[in-house]
């Protein structure tokens, strides 16, 4: 169940209520793609940063260890010691990213494996029985994410196929919530809308999905091509067609900046590797713009990573501590990157739902943006 508590224009304060706890909204979930975050983040540690809802990813969790081996571990919860929510995206993205190894058909997708090239077939009823096998919290419906470029015949016999398959998601969920042996029979089921950067196709689709009554809503297809101008108008067509005492969920965006607009338009959840892929290399987001820690001048920085942060990392060590582990490939300077740029996420999101409680989230994101459009460091020198 999700109730709105608090709105600002579009932006939306709420929490959804699931079987595995409240998620309030907006929200930034960590990315867990194969059951952990990438940089030796453990659970614990997630718990400690402040992380609400982890995502993991099936298609990933298919190939290796194996979904069935993670039900006879008791699910995707107990596998990893994580009582929070989970949710897993449906395989449906690999149709996009694995697009010289797949090809796609009305039944559904067969692929080749990223790791020994073995054939997988998945379609809608497999993606569900997958994620239902993994009992996470929210499954993502099975679709196709066409290219921002593909041409807009192709994209609209993509998204009607998509609704087809999205049809079949909800069927085969029904069924398996219904069967003893199914860990989570509360699954809640996310449908997709698809369209590239065509509104009208979009719009169209929103509508159509809308009525099917799911527990939420997500809007993929996007930061795959387009430019963020384009991202935002898409964003800013689709959002009204989409149920608002639904959750509504940006796939795969984004940046900070990202975040904030697509919050002022009204979306609640957002994932994106940035954080964790920017962490393992360095690259470490403040209020005063990115740093590099690879640049010479952090050799002798005896300075936490930011002023007042109160993540791990900065609460102990200094920029020119963790940059001689970055240099020396000590896996101890990737994980304290990652979890500062985790926590930096979870903290704005915890901000922002600040900002909305107190209706000044407009004065929030514009003093936000300010900060952190500044050049690196510049109130250092």
């Amino acid at each position: 169940m999700y109730k709105v508590l608090k709105q600002e224009g579009r932006a939306k304060r709420g929490e959804l209520t699931t079987v595995h706890g409240v998620v309030q909204t907006p929200v930034f979930m960590n990315v867990g793609t194969v059951a952990a975050i990438k940089g030796a983040v453990s659970t614990e540690d997630l718990e400690g940063i402040g992380t609400q809802i982890e995502l993991s990813n099936t298609y990933h969790l298919h190939v290796r260890p194996g979904d069935e081996i993670v039900k006879k571990m008791g699910g995707l919860h107990k596998f990893m010691s994580w009582n929070k929510p989970i949710l897993t995206d449906s395989g449906g993205f690999q149709v996009f990213s694995l697009a010289s190894m797949r090809k796609i058909r009305e039944e559904g997708v067969t692929f080749r494996s990223h790791i020994d090239g073995h054939k997988i077939f998945m379609g809608p009823e497999e993606s569900m029985r997958i994620q239902s096998n993994l009992a996470s919290t929210i499954a993502m419906a099975f679709d196709e994410c066409p290219s921002a470029l593909a041409e807009k015949t192709y994209v609209q016999n993509s998204v009607d196929r998509t609704y087809r398959w999205l049809v079949r998601c909800r069927q085969e969920m029904t069924r398996l919530n219904s069967l003893e042996d199914t860990i989570n029979r509360n699954q809640m089921l996310f449908g997709i809308n698809q369209g590239a950067i065509f509104a009208d196709i979009r719009r169209e689709h929103a509508k159509r999905i809308s009525e099917l009554e799911l527990d939420g809503y997500a809007i993929g297809g996007l930061a795959v091509g387009e430019s963020h101008e384009e991202m935002y108008h898409i964003i800013e067509e689709t959002i009204p067609y989409l149920p608002v005492d639904k959750p509504t969920y940006l796939m795969g965006v984004g940046t900070p900046a990202n975040i904030l607009e697509g919050v002022e338009r009204g979306i609640d959840f957002f994932d994106c590797v940035y954080p964790s892929r920017n962490g393992r290399h360095g690259h470490l987001y403040t209020n005063q713009g990115k740093i590099n820690l690879f640049n010479a001048k952090y050799e002798l920085d005896e300075r936490p990573i930011e002023e007042g942060c109160q993540c791990p990392a900065c609460r102990r060590y200094s920029r020119g501590y963790i940059r001689h582990l970055l240099k020396a490939k000590e896996m101890l300077g990737m994980r304290l990157c990652v979890l500062h740029n985790l926590y930096f996420y979870n903290t704005m999101m915890t901000e922002i739902r600040d900002a909305l409680d107190a209706g000044r989230f407009a004065a929030y994101k514009k003093k936000k943006l300010e900060g952190m459009a500044q050049e690196p460091n510049q109130k250092e020198k």
